[in-house]
């Protein structure tokens, strides 16, 4: 009986992510092409027609761009909350009834054998929000898209097996790169997205005794390199004493490619 995840693809050009176990199949988010999601599919030995349910976070292209087109063509359920499903209406198309659910902030849902607790997060958008995954005493804690991480979704996540984390950008090239100061100013706010220091300085409060796997996601293919982010986190958690390496690993996400298929 196991969890097994993929983060198929993440980043400001287009965000999903994948998660099994043996009696379900769950996609949340389809922000690339229904062509381009196949292909990542593809890449673990899996394809979209496998799925039970597509959840959705919030209502930006990132995360919606492929969704009413797989939607459509698998005749897939879809879950959202409903300022979320009215706020992405217009650009996902037509999706029939019977395939349009909701899924509340601060609810749990039961997906076959796997528990979804879903969690709010302080972003531009209509009532974004992210999901905790638990299945059989296992814990995985997905978190992209915040401006800053609150108590109390440290208190939602801590202590996961396996945490997919925003670490969007580095702030000394945000605030030297080309980008208009009022997109720079959103990025840096509190709806915003949260740099690679503060993702550090989060993480070392949410990990626990169970922690393995850290996947550092959603990073800005103009303000981050994968190299970066990783060092900044990892000084920031060996300050913290947290050795990485040690009980748990850091690993790299790709807007353009799937990680490979791991368990939890």
């Amino acid at each position: 009986m196991t969890m097994r995840f993929s983060v198929l693809a993440s980043g400001s050009t287009g965000n999903a992510f994948y998660i099994e176990t043996d009696r379900q199949r769950l996609l949340v988010d389809a922000g690339l092409s229904g062509k381009q999601l196949e292909e990542l599919f593809a890449e673990i030995g899996r394809h979209p027609k496998q799925l039970d349910a597509l959840l959705v976070t919030h209502e930006h292209s990132d995360h919606i761009k492929g969704l009413g087109v797989l939607a459509r063509k698998y005749r897939l359920p879809v879950y959202a909350n409903e300022k979320t499903w009215r706020a992405m209406e217009q650009a996902v198309g037509d999706i029939p009834p019977e395939q349009k659910f909701v899924f509340p902030l601060g609810a749990v849902r039961t997906f076959g054998d796997v528990d979804v607790e879903s969690f709010g997060v302080s972003h531009d958008a209509a009532e974004p929000m992210f999901y905790v995954f638990h299945y059989e005493g296992k814990k995985l804690a997905l978190l992209t898209d915040t401006g800053y991480v609150s108590e109390r979704i440290k208190k939602t996540i801590e202590n996961a097996d396996v945490f997919v984390f925003e670490s969007n950008h580095d702030v000394g090239m945000l605030r030297m790169g080309r980008y208009p100061w009022s997109v720079k100013r959103r990025i840096l706010s509190d709806v915003g997205h949260i740099s690679n220091e503060e993702a550090g300085l989060a993480l070392a409060d949410v990990i626990g005794d169970r922690t393995k796997q850290i996947y550092l996601a959603h990073l800005s293919q103009d303000n981050n390199m994968k190299e970066l982010a990783r060092m900044t986190v990892t000084q920031v958690l060996e300050q913290k004493g947290l050795a990485v390496g040690a009980r748990f690993r850091l690993y790299d996400t790709d807007p353009r490619r799937a990680t490979a298929l791991a368990y939890v």
